[in-house]
């Protein structure tokens, strides 16, 4: 499987860029403004709870919204399924918003974006045992600070999301974001 980090998301879903750059121009051919939003996301959360983990989860997801505007109204659709049949369902469907409307496209956004992460995951290290370990020495040091206290929940959370945005004219805009939560009560 190709990483989401260096690859585009459309090269991972192996759609043809050309058949889908068509698509959104479809679909967006007489609005006043519109993209291709994709997202990849991982996420992770773990609690340890009174000494003991007490849940652990992962999840995988994708997707796509496709947005027109014309005027003040907005057509979207969105689909996990990032696919050419998808996209093309959702050209149909975004492309009714503008009637017989025909606008002047926006500018593109300027390229004034400063990437501030890199593309390394979060949840790829430290692993899940080392996870789990720090959440219970967490733990064991608060319960060691105050003999009152007699609760304490550590948890873990995680997501690290690729999102790209594709314009008609071809303009393509990624990005990476993680963030890594601790929360202790």
């Amino acid at each position: 499987m190709t990483n989401p980090a260096t690859t585009s998301l459309l090269d991972r879903a192996n759609l043809d860029r050309d058949a889908v750059r068509n698509e959104v121009g479809r679909g967006l051919a007489g609005a006043d403004d519109g993209e291709l939003f994709l997202e990849y996301s991982q996420t992770e959360a773990l609690m340890f709870d009174n000494g003991r983990l007490k849940q652990a989860t992962y999840d995988t997801s994708q997707g796509f919204g496709l947005r027109a505007v014309k005027d003040d109204a907005v057509g979207y659709a969105h689909s996990s399924d990032v696919s050419l049949p998808a996209l093309v369902r959702a050209a149909d469907a975004v492309s009714a918003v503008r009637g017989g409307y025909t606008g002047n496209f926006a500018s593109p956004p300027p390229h004034s974006n400063v990437k501030l992460y890199g593309d390394d995951n979060p949840l790829d290290a430290p692993g899940f045992e080392s996870k789990v370990k720090l959440l219970g020495e967490i733990d064991a040091y608060l319960r060691d600070k105050d003999p009152r206290i007699r609760q304490v929940t550590v948890s873990l959370g995680a997501t690290w999301q690729v999102v790209e945005i594709l314009r008609p004219d071809g303009e393509s805009y990624r990005d990476i974001r993680p963030l890594v939560r601790v929360n202790i009560s």
